[in-house]
């Protein structure tokens, strides 16, 4: 007899692993609910301006007035804890005035006195005078203003010739720029465009800077003297008179004008051969 022959299924199993793909985070800007008149209702930060930080500051909360456009006339304010209003002819029974009192230079108002936030961001005389409201994207955009003047000096310091360089700095530190050498006069143009970017800007747009520069070095050498009045310029030579300066002027900056007339650009060129 055959045998039957016995055969094995193999079986096989395939495991699958699920790719669950992670969202990603996506940062929100805070939401803030609103009044039925669109106030936001949320904490608000309140800073004195010029970065003063004394340990107690007050400003008015009484007798301070302002001008309602609808209206048509200029509407008493007052700060009262126990009334619904800042406006004193809106309020009803007592008034009790309260301080407003910024600590360190700051003053943080709870979402919940609605009353004091919007007499500060709102109507308050002394609004962006003494005081500020704290706004993030406000702050950030000044910020980013005042990073990218401070690139654009010192991008313009480092591609800077060394003649203008040198009269930019005799502004910043007077006669010293004269002992300096190169290397010291581009390291510190570097750190003055980065201290004071926006008044080494104006410097440079400043087209008779060189010329009053110029001056300065021809009075230094001796080829040009001022009286001591800083009335006249004369020869150093012979104290053959060049030129007035006139009434409340500068004398170099009347100089450098000058330098621009006829007779001062042959000065001019004569005074820059001697330099030279």
């Amino acid at each position: 007899m055959a045998k039957k022959q016995e055969t094995k299924k193999e079986t096989t199993t395939i495991e699958t692993v699920e790719v669950v793909e992670q969202k990603k985070v996506t940062r929100k800007e805070p939401s803030y609910k609103k009044a039925e008149d669109g106030w936001e209702i949320k904490d608000r930060t309140y800073f004195l301006k010029n970065n003063q930080k004394p340990l107690s500051y007050k400003i008015k909360t009484a007798n301070i007035y302002w001008f309602d456009e609808e209206k048509g006339f200029e509407r008493e304010l007052k700060y009262c804890e126990n009334q619904k209003t800042c406006f004193v002819d809106e309020m009803k029974g007592d008034q009790r005035l309260e301080h407003i009192i910024f600590r360190g230079g700051n003053l943080l108002v709870p979402k919940e006195k609605v009353v004091l936030q919007k007499l500060l961001s709102l109507y308050h005389p002394h609004k962006n005078k003494l005081y500020q409201e704290y706004t993030p994207i406000k702050n950030a955009i000044t910020q980013m203003e005042i990073l990218e003047v401070e690139v654009e000096a010192l991008m313009t310091a480092k591609n800077l010739d060394i003649d203008t360089a040198e009269a930019i700095m005799r502004v910043e530190i007077g006669s010293k720029v004269s002992e300096m050498s190169s290397k010291e006069l581009k390291r510190d143009l570097l750190l003055f465009a980065k201290k004071n970017p926006a008044l080494f800007l104006d410097l440079v747009s400043d087209e008779n800077i060189v010329l009053r520069n110029f001056g300065i070095k021809a009075t230094e050498m001796g080829i040009l003297k001022l009286s001591p009045d800083q009335r006249t310029f004369s020869w150093g030579s012979n104290d053959r008179k060049l030129m007035n300066v006139p009434f409340d002027e500068h004398p170099y900056s009347a100089l450098a004008a000058w330098f621009k007339t006829d007779e001062g650009m042959e000065i001019y060129a004569n005074i820059e051969k001697r330099l030279n």
